[in-house]
């Protein structure tokens, strides 16, 4: 039986999935809220199936790309339902295929469930605002939706450099160009080199993935503009030891004060579980105030974790706060809430402060 790819992906939309897996020898699987199921109507694929499925979502140049480099990444659109970003590989030497869902719709702040200060964060005019954690916890979709309300409320250019593009932009007040690498460009570095003399004022880098990206992303920002970008790191406090360790020795001094000057927002995010609500996500958000600045200037990281705990009169927050309001107001059971913190006990103080009224 020959695989309809389109078919396929409409199952996936219709299953309310967030992701699709295609492989070898199985049957296609998708990622409900978090858990993989087979999909049960589906026959095992074969290499021929698999083949058959890239050839309908490859374009010629796509497939001589993969063929060479073993590996692809891409995005495709299924009409006006949907969007797929899209990772093309082999394993055991045969094709594989991850689609994650992006929907065309972009969501705002308020109906992601995400805190409301991330409204005033889209006011900024300048600095270095990063969305971070592992991978499928809505940094894209945070950011797409940040970017959104700037376009909805100021007249800005915007520019973004991803691999792939994911969401697709409309412009309302702000002009907004996307770059897609290998369609586009062919080098981060050359395209964030190049992106000063293209007149922007909001800069959104798919992914600092590099000392080149890193760099880019600190001198971008220094010069005025507002820069957006995402990391896979695990909190505030490692993502500034992450990127002053990706820099040699001689020049992390200069790096801390240099990401000190333009550090204005760091998200940290997670993607729980909810009966209710299906998806919500636990935020740790730290903001750049002078007592930041100074704990980065002077490279005591260690220091940022007890800041964040004690600033939450300026909107900071950590993210057992978040999971504690979450398990309070019955969106997440406590044993999910356990499993996304690595500080369990911090966890079990802050339920118990809520439960005296405290929180």
């Amino acid at each position: 039986m020959k695989i309809n790819a389109t078919q396929l992906l409409e199952k996936t939309i219709a299953a309310n999935s967030s992701d699709l897996h295609v492989v070898v020898g199985a049957k296609p699987f998708l990622r409900i809220n978090t858990k993989l199921s087979v999909m049960e109507d589906m026959p095992p694929f074969t290499v021929d199936d698999v083949e058959f499925f890239l050839s309908q979502i490859l374009d010629q140049d796509q497939r001589q790309i993969l063929e060479v480099n073993k590996e692809l990444d891409f995005s495709i659109s299924l009409g006006t339902k949907s969007r797929f970003r899209v990772n093309a590989f082999y394993q055991k030497g045969y094709p594989s295929v991850a689609l994650r869902v992006i929907p065309l719709v972009i969501p705002s702040i308020e109906s992601l469930g995400l805190p409301s200060n991330l409204i005033n964060i889209c006011d900024l005019k300048q600095g270095l605002v990063l969305v971070v954690g592992p991978t499928g916890q809505g940094k894209s979709t945070t950011l797409a939706a940040m970017i959104d309300r700037i376009n909805d409320s100021r007249s800005e250019h915007i520019l973004t450099v991803e691999d792939p593009i994911e969401y697709v932009f409309t412009n309302k007040k702000s002009l907004i160009e996307q770059r897609e690498m290998f369609l586009d460009t062919h080098s981060w570095e050359v395209a964030l080199k190049s992106i000063l003399r293209q007149d922007p004022n909001v800069v959104l880098i798919g992914e600092m993935r590099d000392i080149e990206t890193m760099s880019a992303a600190l001198q971008i920002s220094e010069t005025g503009h507002l820069v957006f970008a995402t990391l896979h790191t695990t909190s505030a406090s490692h993502t500034i030891e992450r990127i002053i360790a990706s820099f040699p020795e001689s020049k992390r001094a200069e790096v801390r004060v240099q990401l000190a000057q333009v550090i204005e927002v760091i998200i940290s995010q997670r993607l729980l579980p909810s009966e209710k609500k299906g998806m919500v996500p636990a935020v740790e958000i730290m903001l750049g105030t002078d007592a930041v600045k100074n704990i980065v200037r002077e490279g005591k990281t260690h220091m940022l974790d007890n800041v964040i705990n004690t600033s939450a009169q300026v909107g900071m927050i950590s993210l057992e706060r978040s999971l504690a309001i979450h398990v309070s107001g019955g969106l997440v059971d406590y044993d999910v809430a356990a499993k996304y913190t690595s500080k369990p006990d911090e966890l079990k103080r802050l339920l118990d402060l809520v439960s005296k009224g405290k929180l």
